[in-house]
């Protein structure tokens, strides 16, 4: 996809009102540190527009970027990470909650899965939780320049098998390189193709 424009909306923390939703939305969620913010930077091809941080559970809000005036990509906040607060993890799981089961004009998500580290128990749990919702999800193994090719390979089959779909499905990607970029837009774009409810208005 060609970039043309691409803005910060709105962050929106427990108890604010969403951004109207006027255009359709493509979700992106993971562990803390996955490289959620990482990532979308690569996307947009822009270094600074999601803020990243070396702290784990530092996103605590859910952050939307508007992309050539036409799709809004969602960064939610990371889970799993022990030292975030308790309490803020509680703010957390209802925010990320009602947005993903009742915004009307969310597409689908991307998850985002560590390669050197495969799906945790709580990524299963978001996949699960997805498919309950009907969610469409794209998954995406990051941060693949840390590793070999044949790991990379390895990482691949061991996370198709865990959650038994083929390879093929599993979009190996990286922030540092830019590998896996065009293949996600591709994924991204279709998805958009097939949802009636993505349709801009």
């Amino acid at each position: 996809m060609k970039i043309t424009t691409v803005e910060f909306l709105k962050s929106v923390y427990p108890g604010d009102e969403y951004p109207l939703g006027r255009y359709p939305e493509v979700a992106f969620a993971g562990r803390s540190n996955v490289g959620k913010s990482s990532l979308i930077n690569t996307l947009v091809n822009r270094k600074g527009l999601a803020r990243t941080s070396a702290v784990p559970g530092k996103t605590q809000s859910i952050n939307f970027y508007l992309v050539n005036q036409s799709l809004c990509l969602v960064d939610l906040p990371g889970y799993g990470y022990a030292k975030v607060p308790q309490q803020v993890r509680r703010r957390w799981s209802p925010l990320i909650e009602e947005y993903c089961r009742n915004r009307k004009n969310l597409c689908g998500t991307v998850v985002i899965i560590d390669a050197r580290i495969g799906p945790t128990p709580l990524d299963l749990s978001l996949i699960a939780w997805l498919k309950t919702l009907s969610m469409p999800a794209i998954i995406t193994i990051t941060k693949v320049d840390k590793l070999s090719k044949n790991k990379i390979v390895k990482a691949l089959h061991q996370t198709a098998q865990t959650l038994a779909i083929s390879p093929e499905g599993i979009i190996p990607f990286s922030a540092h390189t830019g590998d896996g970029k065009k293949d996600l837009w591709q994924k991204i774009v279709h998805l958009l193709n097939i949802s009636k409810k993505c349709a801009p208005p």
